[in-house]
């Protein structure tokens, strides 16, 4: 492996008000080409690591280098390169598919010689072509989420964040926007992905990080991780065995 696209070195993060840290000296190199897979229980810091590797949020000590620049130094180039796919739909309702994809490829900077075509293909290969030009407030949820994958894609990023991007789909999205995340990883994208669907990840992930209580407690090739945890079937098998069966609800 060359040098790692994300670095990451005691990493911690304390909310103002909390009594506990989000993240706990947060040590994790992720290396190009990869399809990471972070995985955790509710409020395991998951959301927290993310945001800070997006730039939303500042850590409260540590630091996070992507590629070979922070965003203390950089914050305008790596932007430039990380696509974000959010849990919430990015999309307005009232806007169609089309007007919605060319809106955020305009927020890039892509040209519309380029964008236009790059917009219907995307479409295309995502089987909605025949719908661009019906409002999004229109859609089913799966059409919502491979629209909302679109958006995060056209300026073609080198690191691609993705949060819960099949959650409450139905089966045939679920399938089609798995197909799509893996030629772009193909094509050279480095994905970092969260998710509840354990079987999905396992599918999915070249390498997996089980973060709990704000630390990484695990993390190696799903393959690795069932054969070296007793008794394991699955990646959900390792998960509870390492994150205990508790509920993590919280309001």
């Amino acid at each position: 492996m060359g040098a790692p696209i994300i670095q990451i070195n005691n990493l911690s993060k304390q909310y103002q008000g909390a009594d506990f840290k989000s993240l706990d000296n947060v040590d994790l190199s992720i290396h190009k080409g990869e399809v990471f897979g972070l995985l955790g229980p509710n409020g395991a810091g998951k959301t927290t690591l993310i945001s800070i590797l997006c730039g939303l949020i500042k850590p409260t000590s540590g630091e996070v280098h992507i590629g070979d620049k922070t965003f203390h130094q950089d914050h305008k180039s790596i932007k430039k390169i990380i696509g974000v796919v959010p849990q919430e739909y990015a999309l307005y309702p009232r806007l169609t598919a089309k007007e919605n994809l060319l809106y955020f490829g305009s927020m890039f900077g892509l040209p519309k010689s380029e964008l236009r075509p790059l917009v219907s293909l995307h479409l295309d290969q995502l089987g909605l072509l025949p719908f661009a030009d019906k409002k999004i407030k229109t859609f089913s949820g799966g059409m919502k989420r491979r629209v909302n994958l679109i958006a995060g894609i056209l300026h073609k990023p080198e690191l691609l964040f993705l949060d819960e991007p099949t959650v409450g789909v139905d089966v045939q999205s679920k399938q089609a926007i798995t197909e799509k995340l893996k030629q772009l990883n193909k094509d050279g994208t480095t994905i970092i992905y969260t998710s509840h669907h354990l079987r999905e990840a396992q599918e999915l992930c070249t390498r997996v990080g089980i973060i709990d209580s704000g630390r990484i407690i695990a993390k190696d090739t799903p393959t690795s991780l069932i054969s070296s945890t007793e008794n394991a079937r699955n990646l959900e098998d390792v998960f509870i065995e390492l994150t205990g069966k508790e509920l993590r609800d919280y309001a």
